[in-house]
């Protein structure tokens, strides 16, 4: 029997099984490439955390190509670890696992449940520690990395990401002449009460404790203020109770 090309149902069942082939194409290119993205967020990740704790100029000279052998010079995953809310920590945790931009978006995740992790880097003969931070800008989300030093209190070096701020405004969050404004302050006071951060908009980020905002980039500049006061708190508890020790 002729089939009729003009008829409805065959008009609709073209339709329908081109719909079927071509989702099943692309969800089979789906599963294929899985593996390639978790590999490139691996390394992404990678990337972010030795910018907080490498110039940029040593940068400059790490691609996605030796990522990995550049951050086993540095970081020893063996060492690094999971804190709680509080700064204790947790077992059963691996710290390079642990997404907490996911985890920050997981309404339903309480925040005695969210986990810190902390990485254990050496620098020429140094350590240093890595905190992962992660808040919310004006247009979405916001992340970064910050560096403290073997005194577990001076900032060495950071590095700050987002998905969608403006750009020339709050987007230039990640341009090294913010991130260098960070250099140099501390996470804690004498007394290992955790520093309270103040974005300023009136050139005193000279002062201790303050530091230059975006020009135009106002609520980035806070949702980073916000970011990094909230995220510290539980660093500077577990090191506190390291230097007690």
């Amino acid at each position: 029997m002729a089939i009729n090309k003009d008829s409805n149902v065959y008009t609709i069942g073209f339709a329908v099984a081109l719909v079927v082939v071509v989702g099943t194409i692309l969800a089979m290119l789906s599963i294929g490439l899985k593996p390639m993205q978790k590999q490139n967020e691996v390394v992404k990740k990678k990337m972010d955390i030795l910018s907080a704790m490498l110039t940029e100029m040593e940068m400059e000279n790490i691609s996605r190509k030796n990522a990995s052998d550049e951050f086993d010079k540095y970081v020893d995953l063996s060492k690094a670890v999971v804190l709680d809310m509080n700064g204790e920590l947790k077992d059963g945790k691996e710290a390079f696992e642990v997404d907490i931009r996911k985890e920050r978006r997981d309404k339903n995740l309480a925040e005695a449940d969210k986990n810190y992790p902390l990485f254990i880097c050496e620098k020429e003969g140094k350590t240093m520690f890595v905190i992962p931070i992660v808040g919310n800008g004006l247009w979405g989300p916001i992340w970064g990395n910050i560096s403290v030093g073997e005194d577990m209190r001076t900032i060495l070096g950071a590095s700050f990401g987002h998905k969608g701020e403006t750009p020339g405004l709050g987007a230039e969050i990640t341009q090294a002449f913010f991130v260098n404004r960070w250099l140099g302050e501390e996470i804690s006071d004498e007394n290992g009460e955790a520093t309270k951060f103040e974005i300023v908009k009136n050139s005193s980020g000279s002062e201790p404790k303050k530091v230059d905002g975006i020009t135009g980039g106002t609520i980035t500049s806070v949702g980073v203020q916000e970011m990094v006061n909230r995220c510290l708190k539980p660093y500077v508890s577990y090191f506190n109770k390291l230097k007690s020790n």
